[in-house]
């Protein structure tokens, strides 16, 4: 799916099938692992990654914990968010046993780049259609792209859960999923800068 934008047109990649992967080597690079900062006063006051790819370890979250401000060194910090644990089997980990939910509200979770981005991977499991969405520092749409129907574990969908969702486009500020008023988790969130 591909969206028009102030005349520029960007790209967006799910990564259902071989033949729909569109990286560059970067995106096959090693990751940085980058865990959560708990004490607000020792964070640094500028961006410690010095990698292009970051991925985000949830595993060091409580359960219920509300995500904000705790990868902000890394990068990226969070709106409408909590670290879970599922114990409905419909939505499994991607791998560990963490995962992110939107709350306090239903269907939507939102994060933010201080420095922008410029792709995001994320592994998706939903209860109804979702769309993540990306804007650039202007909030205007870069690039959509969808999950059109549940994913859940254990339900008779030719998606299977935890989804892998790969978006690309310049200068990435913002990104929101959106289910819907659905329940969905967010797993193994990477980006590159």
């Amino acid at each position: 799916m591909s969206k028009q934008s102030s005349g520029k047109r960007y790209s967006a990649v799910a990564l259902a099938a071989p033949k729909q992967r569109r990286m560059d080597d970067s995106m096959n690079a090693p990751n940085f692992v980058a865990f959560p900062c708990r004490n607000q006063a020792t964070m640094p006051s500028n961006l410690l990654v010095s990698p292009n790819r970051v991925q985000l370890s949830f595993e060091e979250l409580k359960c219920f914990e509300v995500v904000d401000r705790q990868f902000e060194p890394w990068g990226v910090r969070f709106r409408n968010c909590i670290a879970i644990r599922p114990s409905n089997p419909a939505f499994p980990p991607h791998s560990g046993t963490t995962v992110l939910m939107a709350a306090p509200k239903n269907g939507w979770l939102e994060a933010t780049f201080p420095h922008w981005v410029r792709s995001l991977k994320a592994f998706v499991t939903s209860s109804q259609r979702l769309l993540l969405s990306v804007y650039n520092s202007d909030n205007e749409l870069l690039a959509q792209i969808e999950i059109p129907e549940p994913n859940l574990a254990g339900i008779d969908s030719p998606i299977p859960p935890n989804k892998e969702l790969l978006i690309e486009a310049p200068n990435i500020y913002r990104i929101n999923f959106c289910a819907f008023d659905g329940q969905f988790t967010v797993d193994d969130l990477s980006f590159e800068f």
